[in-house]
């Protein structure tokens, strides 16, 4: 059986223009990003084996959007190590978004170090 993977980019649930960290900060925030699409992909076992963010199309990111939006998979939402290498993967063929993949993995394994006690 092949692996079914549900793919978010700008074509389906990653807005072209991210907003700020929360909803509060106005549309296409890291918060409503996270909750809305994300969390409900990953957690959706029954229907997907991995959830794949591609950025490629996005304008760019704010660094409030990208640690809420993945950071915030740890911190709000208790994923750990495991579970993300597993479920998750992110990335961009565009050059100039390359650079925010490394971040928001960055942001990914800033609060897991935390949450480890090791941050």
């Amino acid at each position: 059986m092949s692996e079914r993977v549900k793919e978010l980019s700008t074509s389906c649930g990653l807005p072209e223009f991210p907003g700020g960290r929360y909803r509060a900060d106005g549309p296409h925030s890291g918060e409503e990003f996270r909750e809305e699409q994300l969390v409900p992909a990953l957690c959706n076992a029954a229907m997907y084996d991995r959830v794949t963010v591609v950025f490629d199309g996005v304008a760019g990111f704010g660094s409030s959007f990208l640690e809420e939006a993945f950071g915030g998979l740890v911190r709000k939402h208790g994923m750990d190590r495991e579970f993300l290498s597993r479920r998750l993967s992110i990335n961009a063929d565009e050059e100039g978004l390359k650079d925010y993949v490394l971040k928001a993995k960055e942001y990914i394994d800033t609060a897991l170090e935390a949450k480890e006690g090791r941050g």
